[in-house]
């Protein structure tokens, strides 16, 4: 070999070897994120993943939908391959008194950045929602609908409802408000006087298990009234359909990000949640979906038509959903609530 080509070569080589030592991505195992799927991973794919790994390195692989015994049996085993997983603040409570998950490295994650209601000894708010009351402008073009009285209130406004179908945080509340509790009262909840209150309505109810089926409920006239994910509702009116909504005790709640208790790249894992939960990946996350950020510093990068659309516009009459309530309570809160569905 010529000394020409080891002068090119010499150099060559050692800039490979450079390369090779600042690719992180080369040297970094995956870790895997494990959400819901449909339009809400998607987004989160999009504004947390992909920056992620073209800032670090690292790559993200995608699973779902989230499973909770498949959360707890991967703890249990000692074999854990999820290192990130965007839970219900309900099951975040739960894990965390069940000691399934790691402790937040606030170090890393800037706890000072993020709404106090949403950042916990080892969870971290992925987005926050509202349930709210929604209904077809074209149904009701004379009074239109306001309080979630309004919604039991099949004379005035009439027409199939729509709710939640799971047993979940969310209808037993609206029920109790509907029927004048006050919303510093709602907890414990009144199951006996809830369930009554849902008897008047229960032969309209059309049931949602999705935000796509709700979506097209209120849409096609089938059910032109009822309770709804605030971001769903956003979604819609951008299509054109005449949405109205009344963000009047709306239900906040928010999924959870958490780290199952023997993930194999917590490090990463850590790293990753605060990289989603920053202002930036939080923000462009809320343009996309319409679910408002845990960041506080979100909304400034935000254009204020968007901004006006998020459920952290309307605190003034905010209900927060009790988390601690349903985790401790909500096995005993299913049995009966698909019972009474059932008859």
């Amino acid at each position: 070999m010529s000394s020409r080509s080891n002068s090119f070569i010499a150099p060559l080589i050692a800039l490979c070897a450079a390369t090779l030592a600042a690719s992180p991505a080369l040297a970094a195992d995956p870790i895997v994120f494990t959400s819901w799927g449909g339009t809400t991973q998607s987004s989160q794919q999009k504004n947390w993943a992909q920056p992620f790994t073209q800032a670090t390195g690292v790559n993200v692989l995608m699973d779902g939908p989230t499973d909770y015994g498949k959360l707890k049996a991967m703890v249990d085993s000692g074999n854990v391959n999820w290192d990130v997983v965007d839970v219900e603040g309900d099951f975040a409570y739960a894990a965390h008194q069940a000691g399934l998950i790691e402790p937040i490295d606030y170090s890393v994650v800037k706890k000072d950045e993020l709404d106090p209601r949403f950042a916990t000894q080892d969870a971290v708010g992925s987005f926050y929602y509202s349930f709210v009351l929604g209904y077809n402008k074209a149904k009701y073009a004379g009074a239109q609908p306001v309080t979630w009285a309004d919604l039991f209130d099949t004379k005035k406004f009439p027409g199939k409802r729509t709710l939640y179908k799971w047993s979940a945080p969310g209808v037993l509340e609206i029920a109790l408000l509907a029927d004048g509790v006050p919303p510093n009262k709602l907890y414990p909840l009144d199951l006996d006087r809830a369930f009554k209150k849902l008897d008047t309505i229960k032969g309209d109810i059309v049931w949602w298990s999705g935000g796509a089926q709700s979506q097209q409920l209120l849409a096609s006239g089938e059910a032109p009234i009822g309770m709804f994910w605030n971001g769903r509702l956003h979604a819609l009116e951008q299509t054109g359909v005449p949405v109205g909504i009344s963000w009047n005790q709306n239900l906040t709640a928010a999924d959870m990000l958490v780290i199952p208790k023997g993930a194999k790249h917590k490090a990463e894992a850590m790293k990753y949640l605060a990289a989603a939960t920053s202002a930036q990946a939080q923000a462009k996350f809320a343009t996309d979906t319409g679910y408002a950020p845990i960041n506080v510093k979100s909304a400034a990068l935000m254009s204020p038509a968007i901004a006006k659309t998020l459920p952290d516009q309307y605190k003034s009459s905010q209900i927060n959903l009790d988390m601690k309530y349903w985790a401790e309570n909500r096995d005993a809160i299913a049995k009966r609530w698909y019972a009474w569905q059932s008859k």
